[in-house]
């Protein structure tokens, strides 16, 4: 046990902040990506026994991060779903309670935001693969061979999903500032 301890307390000095990082990547929250960092080194530390050192410790640590963000992404989803169905009918009648003209679009709320708000949202646009690949990549640095390790897939597929993600920034991104330069 004391081994353990301090093979994580080693793994948790050299790695925490990159984890945080990422969580903070791709969650956009400060809560949630604090929340996942600690899910992360709660199953690191839990895991160290079983790790077979197949990959680098660095690899393995990133790939648990990556898999706990999109886990989170996907609970997240879920209870929006279900919160935006249950917000569209009042709960003691079940009468439709929903109004179309005072939904605000998401384009609206979009222009509002600065601009390092804006490009955050528009990686939240993009697919998760292609949003992951592009958050460790561009963001995180990390290369495209770790990126590979990390998501388990070639390199070649880690160079295409980010160059697919610029594309698609580039698209989301263009539209904006077009329309919000026709709006001046």
């Amino acid at each position: 046990m004391q081994k353990q301890e301090s093979i994580f307390e080693n793994i948790f000095q050299l790695h925490h902040k990159r984890v945080y990082n990422i969580a903070f990547a791709m969650l956009k929250n400060i809560a949630d990506a604090e929340d996942v960092t600690q899910e992360v080194f709660i199953n690191i530390f839990y895991a160290i026994p079983q790790f077979k050192e197949e990959a680098q410790i660095s690899t393995w640590v990133h790939r648990i991060a990556v898999n706990k963000c999109l886990d989170h992404i996907k609970a997240k989803k879920r209870k929006k779903r279900l919160a935006f169905i249950t917000s569209l009918f009042d709960p003691e009648t079940g009468k439709q309670v929903y109004d179309a003209h005072n939904h605000l679009h998401p384009g609206t709320i979009l222009e509002q935001k600065e601009a390092h708000r804006i490009l955050m949202d528009a990686i939240d646009l993009l697919k998760i693969s292609q949003k992951t690949a592009f958050v460790l990549c561009q963001i995180e640095k990390l290369s495209q061979k770790e990126v590979a390790a990390i998501m388990e897939i070639s390199e070649k597929a880690v160079e295409s999903l980010n160059h697919r993600a610029k594309e698609k920034l580039r698209i989301i991104l263009g539209k904006f500032y077009l329309k919000s330069k026709v709006n001046r």
